[in-house]
Formats: C-alpha cells, structure tokens, sequence
C-alpha cells in the first residue's frame, strides 16, 4: 500500500466514525408519523455539465480488514445502472442480488430507485437515467452502494482526481485482495473463511456451516483466496459487462433494457460474443437443406388441395410430406394421419404461422409470399426469417427472442432449452403454479428453429451445433 492509499485509509475511518457519531437516534414511531419518519429525501442532482470529464474513483468495502478496495476510471456520463454494472466487475460480485445508490450514511438517506423497486411498489427517482456526474463533481465526494441486503456489503465510493480527458471505457487500475465470495454471510462470515483460507484451510479453524474441508473447499469459488486479485482478469470482466449489443430492433433492445432493469444478463453477455458483430450469410446450399421440410409441404400441397371434413390434410397428402422430408422412415406407425403424426403436424402449423399456406373454405393454399419463393431457397429463407420471433403473447415473444439469442449462440441443441429458461427467469418468468422454479422453454419461435435443424427427423436425439441454424438465429436479430 502506498501512502495515498494510507493516508485515505486513515482519514475514511475517521470520516465514518464522525458520520456514525453524528447520527440522530431513531424517533419513536407514533401511528401516521411513522412513514414520514423514514420516508428516504430525494437525491439532490447536479446540472448535467456541458462537457464531459472523467473520474478516478476508489471503491472501499467497508469494515473490510485488512481493506478490500478498487481504483476505478470511468466518463462521467455513464449511468447508475451502467455503473453498478462496472462496479460488480471490478469487486469480483455475481450480479445475484438487490442493490442501491445513496448520497450519504445518514440513518435515512437520499437514495435512488432501482426499477425492481418500483415494480415491488416502492417511490423514489429512478436510477436509470441519472449520470454519475449529476451527483459528483469534486475530489473527495461521496457515493455510496450496498449490494446484497442480506449479507449487507456497503461500498463507499470516493472521487480521487477528476479527468480532464474521460476514459472510452471503464477501466481498473489498482487494487487490493480478493471479493468475498458470494453469499458467505456478510462480513462476519467473510472473515471467517478468509483465516480459515489464510491458514491452508486448518481444521481448527474451518467454518462451522461446512461439514468437512471437503465441503468448505467445494463450496468456495475456484482457486478462491482472499488475498490474490487478479487486474487482468478484472479488466476483461469490465470490458465484457461494458460492450454494447449488435445494433437491433425496436422490441429486442427494450427487452435487453429490461433484462438490465432486473440485474441480469443472460442474453446481454451471450450478445457480447464477436460472431453477434460479425456479418451473418448462409449459402445457397445450406439453405436448401434448412428449408427443404417447408417446401415438401408446399410441393405436395400445390396450388391448393382440400383437407377432411375435421379440418386435417388428406391421408394421400400426409403420406407424401412423410415421404419428402424423411418421416416415414422413422415415424412408428403409418403416418397418414395427421392428427396422429404430430411432425407433420407441426410442419403445417409451423408454415401458417409463417405466412406460407392459408386454409379458406375447407382447402389449403399456398400465399402469394410462397408461390413467389417455393422455387427459391435462399428467398424462402429470408422470408422464414422475416417472420421469427413468432408470437403475439408477451410470453410468446421474449420466449422467441430469448431461443433466437441462445441459438445464435452456436450452442449445441442439447443446451438451448436450459440456456432460453435461465434468460426466461432472468426477465421475471416463472413456471405456472406459483412455482418460482425457471419456466419452460417452449415457443413458436424455438419450434421453427428446431425444424430448420432437422429435429422433425430425430426429435428426441439432441443433434450438437448446426452453424447454419445460429446463422439464421443472428441474422433475425439483426436483419
């Protein structure tokens, strides 16, 4: 530690004792006086400056010893949201938890509202527009942030230098020890098993909540010790947390914006992997093989052919889609009924949603769209994706931009529906029941992906990464 870093240690400890000392006791509450009494003050802003400078900022994670700290650089344009982001990555925290931003350590601060808040029914000035410099200004102002009400970690943010020149993005420059690991208990239970740690993991001192050393080392982040931090590795976790997405839609980025109100980013880190930034094209031959189960329909179907009296194609008709896509050869009965062969089902059901054929007076039909592209796979395709997401629910929707993110990802298809319910849960779905258990990941969207992938052909044989499908997949969020 040099002896800057001393001399603030000194004179933060000093400025948190005043604080604490200074501290009025708790009124007594009395009936209706009680929510005046702890109702938090607005934060008073600054006017947004005319030009934009940076801050060299250190970060203190109070009541650590010996200190847990960061120095950070970033503009003072960035947003509380954009700046809780950062400051995850640069202590080392997951993101798991509730946060907030206040202007002081009074008993009852000014502090600001996450949208989370909001949504519980909480009041106070939104964070997401509020810039880092609308509330500091000088060196040696203040900021401070809590994360984890449970555990209870509180940051003090102290502004070092103001830059003339801010950084294009954040960045770490120093720092010291390890972030305790996530929900160990506060920092009670951090300083336990920091000496436990520290000890070469000592029976006699090992925690009580693990049942052996076994356990204990299990539990604890890899290669977890207090006092190794690694700047590399923090840097290319801010880095990562601070690159914007692909440009995208409308609809898309507010979902994104979403996904951040709720503190998570499953799909927002997924967007951060170079083939998103990349141009996306599939070959004529690869869509060939994508499209081939739509236009068997359209071939059997022709300029139309009339369906059963109960609305389902003809068992003629069923038996040739069967036979052009490959179905038969697999599907465990006759397959000429299709109310009884669901693949064929799905194909004719898939094709509608997809503006492909159209049922009017007891026949289906080809659309103008389709007649124009049958005989074109590479136009049938850029049509198929013209159309995904599918769906018209608010359900349906994110459920179809979250399979389009997880399978342009290039993840095998063994991982897709895992990955689409954990973003699913991330933007506050759950499954039916009052259950709070991750929701399922089925959706239009993902059934048309799933067929261009050829899963009509081998459903229940999860088939690895299909390059083409995460082509197309990148190509609907960005067309």
């Amino acid at each position: 530690m040099n002896s800057e870093d001393a001399a603030f240690d000194a004179a933060l400890t000093q400025l948190l004792a005043g604080s604490t000392a200074e501290q009025p006791e708790a009124p007594s509450p009395r009936g209706l006086e009680l929510s005046a009494l702890w109702q938090h003050p607005e934060p008073q802003l600054l006017p947004v400056p005319t030009i934009t400078r940076g801050f060299r900022i250190r970060i203190d994670l109070q009541h650590t010893k010996p200190p847990v700290w960061r120095r950070i650089e970033v503009p003072g344009d960035i947003t509380l949201p954009r700046l809780h982001e950062v400051l995850q990555a640069a202590m080392g925290w997951f993101d798991c938890h509730l946060h907030q931003f206040r202007t002081s350590n009074e008993r009852n601060p000014p502090r600001f509202a996450t949208q989370f808040d909001l949504d519980e029914g909480d009041e106070g000035m939104l964070e997401d527009e509020v810039r880092l410099d609308q509330i500091v200004a000088a060196p040696r102002d203040l900021l401070w942030y809590d994360y984890d009400f449970g555990d209870g970690w509180e940051h003090i943010l102290r502004v070092e230098q103001v830059l003339d020149t801010p950084p294009e993005t954040p960045r770490c420059t120093a720092g010291r020890l390890a972030c305790p690991p996530e929900d160990c208990g506060g920092i009670w239970g951090y300083h336990r098993i920091a000496q436990w740690v520290r000890s070469g993991f000592s029976e006699d001192l090992r925690p009580d909540v693990f049942e052996s050393a076994e356990d204990g080392r299990d539990w604890l982040p890899p290669d977890w010790h207090p006092d190794v931090l690694d700047l590399t590795e923090v840097n290319e976790m801010i880095t990562k947390v601070s690159a914007e997405p692909p440009p995208v839609t409308e609809e898309f980025a507010s979902l994104l914006s979403l996904e951040r109100s709720r503190g998570a980013r499953n799909m927002l880190d997924t967007l951060t992997m170079p083939m998103f930034h990349e141009p996306a094209e599939v070959s004529t031959e690869d869509a060939a093989r994508l499209t081939e189960p739509f236009r068997a329909l359209l071939q059997v179907i022709g300029d139309g052919t009339h369906l059963t009296a109960a609305g389902y194609l003809k068992p003629v008709d069923v038996e040739q889609v069967a036979r052009l896509t490959g179905i038969s050869g697999w599907w465990i009965g006759k397959a000429n009924r299709e109310d009884q062969t669901w693949p064929v089902a799905e194909l004719r059901a898939l094709a509608r949603s997809l503006g492909l054929v159209t049922v009017r007076k007891g026949r289906i039909l080809p659309t103008q769209v389709s007649k124009r592209r049958a005989d074109d796979p590479s136009a049938l395709l850029n049509h198929i994706i013209s159309r995904i997401p599918l769906g018209k629910s608010l359900a349906e929707r994110h459920a179809g931009w979250a399979a389009l993110v997880a399978v342009g990802s290039g993840l095998p298809a063994e991982f897709w529906h895992g990955e689409i319910s954990e973003a699913l849960s991330g933007l506050g779905w759950r499954s039916s029941g009052g259950s709070f258990a991750a929701p399922p990941a089925h959706s239009p969207t993902l059934h048309v992906l799933s067929l261009l992938a050829g899963f009509s052909h081998r459903y229940w044989e999860p088939r690895g990464a299909d390059p083409a499908v995460a082509t197309v997949a990148r190509i609907a969020l960005n067309p």
